[in-house]
């Protein structure tokens, strides 16, 4: 046995669980990826017209089918459900299992008493840069999710963070033009129910700055924040991050930096919200020439505040790279522009992908 195989003695039976629907194309990666780690794939199909149910019993799945019900929830618990297992983890067709295996196989020795979070790497487009999500994705046996859409597990179960990493290209341009207008849909129908809930706001943000609906996004963030009140839960990064963009995307540079000024306090780490915040300026000084010489330094200064921060994947919707080489590739663009040759060398050495 290699010293990255699967322990072989099991006292808590795993499985990896996913519902899907028309993912041929990825459903066998997805199961591929994580068999060797856990002891059952289990699989719901929800109306597949491709092949998938197919691929996936090819692939070593149980594969149960039922109609779509219009509830991610109701979908994920009629899948766990099936699995029955003491530990399930959760995946879907357009994610894989990159790294952590490992501490996958050792669920298998370990009493189901936490929910673990993984890290979930999205690929944004082709050649374009990742972002990081921290779900929860390994749950014990008798935890079930709530919510048609976003849907969250619920449980009072200690959550630790795993050395485990998904990767997930579900936001490629064609993947997002397969599903456009779905999720925005069923989050109305829960607004209309629960139009005091932040988190649904911020998800429905999220789905019209994906979309670039900016007016409608910038809108949904400001409800979300205002109804967080003092609360401050781990997607706040990312909401206040795509709320700068969006508002950039709507020329309201004025008004983005006066929120940039008032959130700096709470992300001065965070080299996400200084990338932004340098990404606005220039917008703005690209858009008003007039004030290029008083904006020009501060976008200087907050993508070297990115390079002196580095990498922080711990935050919620980080974009790898805004801390290293994202920043420099800015830079060096910057400096070519202002004829500052041997700064811009020295920037281009910085702006090579780890």
């Amino acid at each position: 046995m290699s010293a990255d195989s699967p322990p072989s003695s099991t006292q808590w039976h795993t499985a990896a669980v996913m519902i899907v629907r028309d993912a041929a194309q990825g459903v066998v990666r997805a199961l591929d990826s994580i068999r060797p780690w856990v002891d059952e794939l289990v699989v719901l199909d929800t109306g597949s017209r491709d092949d998938t149910v197919a691929r996936a019993r090819a692939a070593g799945a149980r594969v149960a089918q039922m109609d779509w019900p219009d509830d991610f929830s109701q979908a994920r618990n009629t899948a766990l459900e099936l699995a029955g297992a003491d530990w399930h983890v959760v995946l879907d067709a357009d994610e894989w299992l990159q790294d952590g295996g490992p501490a996958l196989a050792g669920l298998r020795q370990q009493d189901p008493g936490f929910v673990g979070t993984v890290e979930v790497d999205s690929q944004q487009g082709p050649g374009e840069a990742h972002a990081s999500s921290w779900l929860s994705r390994v749950l014990p046996g008798t935890v079930r999710y709530t919510g048609r859409i976003h849907e969250q597990p619920v449980h009072a179960w200690p959550v630790r963070r795993l050395p485990v990493r998904f990767g997930h290209d579900g936001y490629r341009p064609e993947a997002l033009r397969a599903k456009a207008g779905r999720n925005a849909a069923l989050l109305q129908a829960m607004l209309q129910a629960q139009p005091a809930d932040a988190y649904l706001w911020y998800q429905y943000g999220k789905d019209h700055d994906v979309y670039e609906r900016w007016s409608d996004a910038v809108a949904a963030f400001d409800r979300a924040e205002a109804l967080l009140g003092t609360a401050r839960p781990a997607w706040l990064h990312d909401l206040v991050v795509r709320r700068l963009h969006a508002l950039k995307r709507c020329a309201r540079h004025a008004q983005a930096l006066d929120l940039a000024q008032a959130e700096l306090a709470d992300w001065g780490h965070s080299p996400d919200f200084f990338f932004a915040l340098g990404d606005l300026l220039l917008d703005w000084a690209a858009e008003e020439p007039r004030l290029a010489p008083e904006l020009i330094p501060m976008m200087e200064q907050a993508w070297q505040q990115c390079l002196a921060l580095g990498e922080h994947p711990e935050l919620e919707g980080t974009v790898h790279g805004r801390g290293s080489h994202l920043a420099a590739s800015n830079l060096a663009l910057l400096y070519d522009t202002l004829g500052r040759a041997d700064d811009a060398a020295q920037a281009r050495r910085l702006a090579v992908p780890a």
